[in-house]
């Protein structure tokens, strides 16, 4: 899956024409996903912040179970949220981005939050084209935040996300978004692939890092609630919430597949992160 190189790209290119081709139905039914509600509660957030909204979208995968007729279902459903931010924590597509620019385009056009609209790339959108995605990203009017940094500020509050490359092709630069972050306020991480919650949490500068990557493992073990299958880079932290020293680690299911569409007790996910003031850190999930 993730690990796999990118001299193997025209085999895996092949291999998903042929599932694209087999594959059934996939209009859009809110049924088919998760909506995972987030609350992160920290002694920093205060009620200028609180209930502040966050969506992220991460792994879509275009083109291998997600069509562009679904992304379009999803960003409407998105949209029906009225999030105040939305983050996108990469993985746009697969193995083949030809004839599927258009319909990025389109659909992360379509995005609307009050505070704008910040994401980083994913493996396999360097693996493809990562100058295609960024001008796909610009068009969109999403800001590219692979190892920047953007400030949201509200009362003379900050609320900062930055963000890293991704750093299974070497494009992450921790040390260049530390340069650029505010001292005050929440800071929130993107990062692709949540095992760099060893690297950022060792920082003491970040409150909360999102990630993707895993899919889940696309099998989620019953009460255990946990994977398998895990691969690089997210091997320590495949799905759901961690503490990571004083920093809270949440990795997404993501939206897509990669290779094969199989997911078992592992739907799809949208993740909804709602901050909320407390006296003490914790997170609740439903």
């Amino acid at each position: 899956m993730e690990s796999e190189k990118p001299q193997g790209m025209r085999i895996r290119q092949g291999f998903q024409t042929f599932m694209t081709q087999a594959r059934g139905d996939t209009t859009f039914k809110e049924k088919l996903f998760d909506l995972i509600n987030v609350d992160v509660k920290l002694d920093k957030i205060t009620p200028t912040f609180h209930n502040y909204k966050i969506i992220n979208l991460t792994d879509i995968h275009i083109g291998q179970w997600v069509s562009p007729d679904y992304l379009d279902g999803i960003v409407d459903y998105v949209n029906s949220l009225n999030p105040d931010i939305i983050t996108l924590t990469g993985d746009y597509v697969s193995y083949i981005l030809e004839g599927y620019e258009d319909a990025l385009l389109d659909s992360f056009k379509k995005l609307e939050a009050k505070d704008g609209k910040v994401a980083v790339l994913g493996n396999h959108d360097h693996w493809n084209d990562a100058s295609k995605i960024r001008e796909i990203l610009k068009e969109s009017d999403i800001i590219d935040l692979s190892n920047d940094v953007y400030t949201v500020e509200k009362n003379g509050e900050l609320l900062n996300f930055s963000g890293v490359d991704s750093c299974t092709v070497g494009m992450d630069d921790i040390d260049k978004v530390l340069e650029k972050l505010p001292e005050e306020g929440i800071s929130i991480l993107l990062a692709h692939e949540p095992d760099f919650a060893e690297t950022s949490s060792k920082t003491g500068k970040f409150d909360l890092q999102i990630s993707g990557h895993s899919h889940g493992g696309q099998l989620v073990i019953p009460l255990v609630k946990t994977t398998p299958f895990r691969f690089s880079y997210s091997i320590r932290y495949p799905v759901g919430a961690y503490k990571v020293r004083d920093m809270i680690q949440y990795t997404s299911k993501g939206l897509g597949t990669n290779s094969f569409w199989l997911r078992i007790n592992c739907k799809p996910e949208i993740t909804l992160f709602t901050l909320k003031t407390k006296q003490r850190r914790e997170i609740r999930i439903e």
